[in-house]
């Protein structure tokens, strides 16, 4: 299993943009320069949460990004199914359309347990909010006073 830059980038973005939300929108170029992720990529990935409603838009001046849901209600996996990442452990596990048949599922002794752990991590990765992942990281950084 892998998480593509996508999906990591989709993350540090949405992370980054809910602490910044002071309730004004944020720029493509604040958040991109930010976080070290080129204002092109993040407009796709942008492109992308806006669309599933995880986040939203301002035009004009002074317009940019603002979390459009509740941190306390978009999970890990929320994020990664608005950007296209799909969390599987095997080919034969994929859910995203590009399962590749195998010549072996049909008596294959591990396909259960593929299937069952790609299952798993999914299941982990609904349960984690954005406001968990910040919630555990406010005591290092000093950051528990923006999440209210």
């Amino acid at each position: 299993m892998r998480i593509t830059t996508r999906g990591r980038y989709g993350l540090r973005a949405v992370l980054k943009l809910t602490l910044s939300d002071r309730g004004k929108p944020i720029s493509i170029r604040e958040l991109s320069s930010a976080e070290g992720i080129s204002p092109e990529f993040l407009e796709q990935i942008f492109f992308r949460l806006r669309k599933s409603g995880i986040i939203k838009s301002t035009r004009g001046p002074g317009g940019g990004f603002q979390m459009d849901r509740n941190p306390a209600e978009v999970t890990i996996k929320d994020i990664f199914d608005a950007v296209g990442e799909e969390i599987s452990l095997t080919p034969c596990t994929a859910s995203d359309g590009s399962r590749v048949p195998c010549n072996h599922e049909e008596n294959c002794l591990a396909h259960d347990l593929w299937v069952e752990t790609a299952d798993y991590i999914n299941d982990y990765f609904k349960r984690i909010t954005i406001k968990e992942i910040l919630e555990k990281q406010s005591a290092a950084v000093g950051i528990a006073d923006s999440l209210n």
